[in-house]
């Protein structure tokens, strides 16, 4: 009974080193895969970007877990996460009153798409060839599709959309106007200032759903 704090200790400590060493990792990769690609990062330049051995990069993830987790961790700063509210970029939102809400949503998803984006676009190019990142690309696509009926039902509840719009097609569009896409050819490629991308993107949400039918 007496060794039973020292190893308890002893295996948090373990636990808290190796989660600060996959987060050193994931970092490494996403700075790498963002300016490099999936095809030109490799294990040993990870390892070295990390300051860790090759080894170590081997047995915390394959090089495709590791394009999942620094998209998701860039995006929304969880890994495998259910639903965006859950993210801690998203905390507190659904709490937020209703003249405040859209807004707070727009900030939100906007902020994600600008440090993201990038990384989105890598992830889409990997899957056309790796089997293991289009599995989770098809699964982030379902839960970004789930969050944005999420959405609509919200803005509903709150009285910003119109009852009677269609739902469901209301969450497709959301889902693209909000998307990294539309952020990465209007700001990135086009070079709309964030402000007015900004404006575009409130107008575009609140024309779509308050427009019934």
């Amino acid at each position: 009974m007496v060794e039973s704090a020292p190893r308890a200790y002893r295996s948090e400590l373990r636990a808290r080193q190796a989660q600060e060493t996959r987060s050193r990792i994931v970092a490494a990769a996403a700075r790498l895969f963002a300016t490099q690609g999936y095809q030109a990062t490799t294990i040993a330049a990870i390892a070295r970007e990390a300051g860790v051995s090759a080894e170590t990069v081997k047995t915390t993830a394959a090089k495709a877990e590791l394009l999942i987790a620094a998209f998701e961790v860039t995006f929304s700063g969880s890994e495998a996460a259910e639903t965006l509210a859950d993210t801690d970029v998203a905390a507190g939102v659904i709490d937020l009153p209703d003249e405040v809400f859209l807004d707070a949503v727009l900030e939100t998803i906007s902020t994600a798409n600008a440090r993201g984006h990038g990384l989105w676009t890598v992830l889409l190019g990997a899957a056309l060839s790796d089997p293991v990142v289009d599995d989770a690309l098809r699964r982030i696509l379902e839960h970004r599709a789930a969050d944005y009926r999420l959405l609509v039902s919200e803005l509903l509840r709150r009285g910003i959309a119109t009852p009677g719009i269609d739902e469901s097609a209301a969450a497709i569009t959301l889902s693209f106007l909000l998307s990294p896409e539309s952020y990465q050819q209007l700001v990135a490629q086009s070079g709309w200032t964030p402000e007015r991308y900004a404006g575009w993107l409130r107008a575009a949400v609140l024309a779509e759903v308050t427009s019934p039918g």
